[in-house]
């Protein structure tokens, strides 16, 4: 079975930073896409950034650019999303999520079949 296990959410001041991690279990595909989506109340899912493994190919969603940045430690199966400069509009709950590839929609979240339960991050002014 793939599980996947966000951590690192929390409550924070506008400007302030956060890491959140994910850790991957039972995929087996040697490289994948590993992304973060976000879900703010009364709002759609929607795509923050993604990595594919295999070539470290990287997307951002244009609202997080420069602010946000995604790694992956193989090792570790482990996915990382490093947030800088946090505004009250990130205010969601954060999910991760594998598939195979990134192309094809990275941002889709119909594209994933895999999801982990989602870590809350909270931003105040």
């Amino acid at each position: 079975q793939v599980h996947l296990v966000e951590s690192g959410g929390g409550s924070v001041e506008t400007g302030g930073s956060l890491r959140l991690s994910c850790v991957v279990s039972g995929y087996i595909a040697s490289s994948k896409c590993m992304a973060w989506f976000r879900q703010a109340p009364g709002k759609e899912r929607e795509g923050v950034a993604a990595d594919y493994t295999g070539d470290g190919w990287i997307a951002y969603a244009d609202s997080v650019k420069g602010r946000f940045t995604i790694s992956t430690d193989n090792a570790k199966n482990t996915v990382y999303l490093q947030m800088n400069s946090l505004k009250p509009e990130d205010t969601a709950m954060y999910f991760c999520a594998v598939r195979d590839v990134c192309v094809g929609g990275w941002a889709r979240p119909a594209a994933y079949l895999y999801w982990g339960q989602g870590t809350q991050v909270t931003v105040s002014s």
